[in-house]
Parts: structure tokens; sequence; C-alpha cells
């Protein structure tokens, strides 16, 4: 996993920066009832797309989380005040204290199910009845555009998708969140070319296998051979889906 304290400056521009924020931000708002309340965006990073929210929903009050320092320290740059360190795992926050609870490319991160569930139903503590949980699902899976360098990269060994759609659904169902919607939004800026998914994987991305195994080498052989070597692939499709709580009796 990277290093979040020590990407946190360059995070944003190594992931399509505003315009894929923008992309982001407008598909989380699509979930969200507009109307007056508390928004809580868990693992918010550095925040550019948690100050979206914010700016477009000025009855929202926006609370952004996240567990890194470094990530932290830029959001609350971008939203003074209003950004919290804690652990997803345990909020610091009572029950039932916000109308809207977000998670954007959290999941896929955690390697262990346990703790994909203990975040989930973390965020449906937080939520009061009748509000909503909305979080990216299938992060992995959204890279593969079929392109001719995912067609090299099939046989890697992959790690298990942890937000997986379904299994992330299953989890919500079990704390009593209700599927209310889904939605898409393009990865502006990340589609891959051949000489930068080399360097990916030998930093260990896209794979299991560790950085120096001979067959990384073998991937990037074959990465190489591949013509437009710095021409962008499709830029991936990413999906974010909605629960509701239910409204209390």
């Amino acid at each position: 996993m990277l290093d979040y304290d020590k990407e946190a400056d360059a995070y944003d521009a190594s992931r399509g920066g505003e315009p894929r924020a923008e992309a982001a931000a407008a598909a989380v708002l699509g979930l969200i009832p507009d109307r007056p309340g508390r928004l809580l965006d868990v693992a918010c990073g550095t925040g550019i797309v948690t100050r979206r929210l914010a700016a477009a929903r000025p009855g929202l009050r926006v609370t952004g989380v996240d567990l890194a320092p470094g990530m932290a320290r830029m959001a609350a740059g971008r939203l003074p005040g209003a950004v919290l360190l804690a652990d997803t795992r345990r909020l610091p926050f009572a029950d039932a204290t916000f109308d809207a609870v977000t998670s954007i490319w959290l999941l896929h991160l955690l390697s262990d199910p346990a703790d994909v569930r203990a975040v989930v139903a973390e965020c449906a503590r937080v939520l009061r009845p009748g509000g909503v949980y909305v979080t990216t699902v299938d992060k992995a899976a959204a890279h593969d555009v079929g392109s001719d360098i995912d067609a090299v990269l099939v046989p890697r060994p992959r790690r298990p998708a942890q937000d997986a759609g379904d299994t992330v659904t299953a989890h919500a169902r079990e704390e009593r969140l209700n599927p209310s919607g889904q939605a898409s939004f393009p990865g502006v800026g990340q589609g891959r070319s051949p000489r930068a998914t080399i360097a990916d994987l030998r930093r260990g991305w896209f794979t299991m296998l560790p950085p120096g195994d001979p067959r990384t080498e073998r991937f990037a052989a074959d990465l190489a051979r591949l013509p437009d070597q710095d021409r962008r692939r499709p830029d991936p499709v990413f999906h974010v889906r909605a629960f509701r709580k239910p409204p209390a009796a």
C-alpha cells in the first residue's frame, strides 16, 4: 500500500486532479438528497472531492476524516476546521450524527474483509435514519478497459477485490442499509500507458507480485514491446453505489 503521508503533496496531480474530482463529486451529489444537514466524508484524502461537496451544497455541514496526517493536512487547508484524524473502523462520532456519509476510493485499499465490514458498519452507525451512504465499488476492475495493456496483464496474480459491488451490498444489508441508487463517472486522466504501467508494476501495483519478482520483469518486457509507449489508453469508468438507512419507525 502507498505511504499516503509521503504521497500527499503529489497525490492529486497523479490521480486526475480537479477534472476527476469534479466528475466524482457530481456522481456522489446525484445520490445525496439536496437538503440541509450534515455530511461525513470518510477517508477524505486531500479533500479535493470533499471541498466540492461542501461548495455544491451550502446547506450541508461537511466534515472530513482521514487516517494519514499528510492527507488530513492537505484536506484541512481546503476545509479549515472541518477535518479530523480518525481510524475509519472506529469513527469518533455518536450514533446517528450524519444525514449522509461518503467513502470514495477507500474500500479497495483494505485487504482484510473484516476491515471492510467494520468500515461499512461504522458508516451505518453514524448515519441518521433516512440517511444515505455512498461508496465507490469495483475500483480495480474499472481499470481493465480492454486495452492491449490489459491483455498483457491478464495472467498476473491479483488481490481479492474487497470492494466488489455485490460484497459491499451484502455488508450494507447486514447493517440494514438498503440499495437506493448507483452512478458512474470517468477517471479523467487515469488511462494507463505501457511505460507508466511498467513503472507501477515494479512498485508492486496492480498485482500480488512483490517488487523484484522475475515474473514482474516478464510482464514488463511484454509491455515494453507494445506500440506507443507513452500514449494513455482509455480512462477507466468508476462506479458508486448508494444505500439508505430506513427511517425511524
